[in-house]
């Protein structure tokens, strides 16, 4: 990857406007585009940029990701025109103000020159709905990176790398996660699912703004919030049923920064179960008994774990296709992602 440039396998979008107005939320830009952009480091993307001069290509993003998300790579450490290879770096000092070394030279303070090689080139990351970054690394690093004391050993405190860091503060609400991370089935739904929720509020909600679209966008998503937290399921109803009452940039922030909260964290078999049983009572009026205790029977086997998430799900959307309402029908709780992707059958 050449110094000072963002490269990918499509142009980048350029900055939408639209959201200017509410720039001081931090709400996300708003976006119409179809693509999924996803930024990733460009080192998993198998791009030779590492220290050593290899790569640690992402068989995950590449080969199964990459179907459905269209891939932004960079590498802040090659933008900062550090050479390939170089000694490897490390951060030391205080762990809220770490600074960049060389791990053979502490007197080499590279902070400035990273910083002024990503700074400028955050803002090109507005038309992102998410990103994956390396992990152990001091610019990339999500979390757990060690800072180095003056004896030598780490502090006990953990800290992030200089560009993740910088990443976070200047989109507090795009879901970032490490590559290592999404080998937990869990944490690997849990990132998608939010990456995709984020791309429909920008696209579904930002474009317009209005009070309307948000109740829309969020009748949508109820049951996914039923199933991932059940006090921001009920709050955030509450919140849109005083919608007259309140400015629009301060409902949408509020209501957004609730809504990503919720879904930050996967939800537990005992939610889903919740949601699947509270979903099924749409059918009581209209499927059979027999049938409707077979819903029930399967939703308790995903219960004790011994049927994957995929199975009622499957079952259930069977029987609202030919008997549920438009509203339960429209649920994105049955299909948040692309089905292809399976990641229910690992739930």
């Amino acid at each position: 990857m050449t110094k000072d440039k963002l490269s990918s396998t499509k142009q980048v979008s350029t900055d939408n406007d639209l959201a200017n107005d509410i720039a001081v939320t931090n709400l996300p830009e708003a976006t119409s585009k179809a693509a999924i952009n996803v930024g990733l480091s460009a080192c998993l993307a198998g791009h030779e940029v590492r220290y050593n001069g290899g790569h640690t290509q992402s068989k995950l993003c590449l080969n199964h990701l990459s179907k459905h998300f269209s891939f932004k790579t960079f590498c802040p450490e090659v933008s900062a025109g550090f050479s390939t290879p170089r000694p490897a770096m490390r951060l030391i000092g205080d762990p809220d103000n770490p600074t960049l070394t060389y791990s053979n030279d502490d007197n080499s303070d590279l902070t400035a020159q990273l910083i002024a090689g990503f700074e400028d080139k955050l803002a090109g990351f507005s038309d992102f709905d998410g990103y994956i970054l390396m992990r152990n690394s001091p610019s990339c690093g999500l979390e757990r990176i060690k800072v180095y004391q003056d004896s030598g050993y780490p502090h006990d405190q953990r800290t992030s790398g200089l560009f993740a860091k910088a990443l976070k503060e200047r989109y507090p609400f795009m879901p970032i996660e490490e590559e290592g991370r999404l080998h937990d089935a869990r944490l690997y739904e849990n990132f998608v699912l939010r990456v995709y929720a984020y791309h429909n509020f920008r696209n579904e909600v930002l474009t317009e703004p209005s009070a309307h679209k948000l109740i829309q966008f969020h009748s949508s998503y109820k049951y996914l919030l039923m199933a991932h937290h059940q006090a921001s399921y009920k709050s955030l109803g509450k919140m849109l049923a005083q919608t007259k009452n309140v400015p629009l940039d301060s409902l949408l922030s509020d209501y957004f920064n609730q809504f990503i909260a919720a879904l930050s964290k996967p939800a537990t078999k005992k939610n889903h179960t919740n949601t699947l049983m509270h979903i099924s009572g749409y059918l009581k009026e209209s499927v059979p008994s027999q049938a409707r205790q077979d819903i029930a029977e399967v939703i308790k086997k995903y219960n004790e774990g011994i049927v994957p998430l995929i199975t009622p799900l499957t079952l259930l959307k069977h029987y609202l296709q030919q008997y549920g309402s438009d509203y339960i029908r429209a649920q994105r709780y049955l299909e948040p992602y692309p089905e292809s992707l399976g990641l229910a059958n690992n739930l």
